[in-house]
């Protein structure tokens, strides 16, 4: 009977000595609090009394980690390689909103760069809102606001005849001739293509020195 009660109590002390080593672990792991440590806790421990805790805290460990890289790097493709890293991280909202942040930036600092109309038009359709929208709507109102006025007639047949007369002469230069109608419709002005007041004023004066009538005049998209 006391062999029993002695392997008993052998159980027991191995038991309590166990526990005792487990909880030291997780002691040690919790003060250490890293990713290394707590794998080397579960290593020990795979199914003790805080596996399931120490797991969790590996993943809220890697998650801060891979959070903290993706905020340094600041860019499209470090937010993104967190999202793909941590598909059910505690910062998902966070970084889609940062993919579309650091997405339009990259987007106005092309279009911005380009300056041209097709390129900030194009920004506006997909960011109709915005800082850098109305941005780039004072860009394009910049840079169409002009025309160059060469002529007028009295009917829109007269018109289109010395527009293509004109067309031919000073297309290129004035990218495009176009007939506008004036007033009350009774006169047809012969104008060129938008574009900025400088090149509005450039195109002209080259106009003048062919003997070439024109004034510079705001678009009507500009006076509006």
């Amino acid at each position: 009977m006391n062999r029993w009660w002695n392997i008993l109590a052998l159980a027991t002390l191995a038991l309590l000595c166990a526990c005792s080593s487990a909880q030291q672990d997780w002691n040690k792991a919790s003060s250490a609090n890293t990713v290394a440590a707590y794998k080397d806790y579960l290593a020990r421990h795979p199914s003790g009394q805080n596996s399931v805790e120490a797991t969790n805290r590996i993943h809220a460990l890697e998650d801060d980690a891979a959070w903290s890289q993706a905020q340094q790097a600041n860019s499209v493709e470090g937010y993104r390689d967190y999202l793909q890293k941590e598909p059910a991280g505690l910062h998902i909202t966070e970084a889609q909103d940062a993919v579309t942040a650091a997405q339009r930036a990259a987007d106005w600092k092309s279009a911005d760069s380009a300056g041209t109309v097709p390129a900030l038009q194009d920004f506006l359709n997909r960011y109709p809102k915005g800082a850098e929208s109305d941005q780039a709507r004072t860009k394009i109102a910049s840079l169409t606001g002009y025309r160059v006025r060469l002529t007028s007639a009295s009917s829109e047949k007269l018109a289109q005849r010395e527009r293509a007369h004109l067309s031919a002469r000073y297309g290129k230069l004035l990218h495009d001739v176009v007939v506008v109608p004036a007033g009350s419709g009774k006169h047809f002005a012969l104008e060129s293509a938008p574009m900025s007041q400088s090149q509005a004023d450039s195109a002209c004066n080259q106009l003048k020195k062919s003997h070439q009538r024109c004034e510079v005049v705001r678009s009507e998209a500009a006076k509006s």
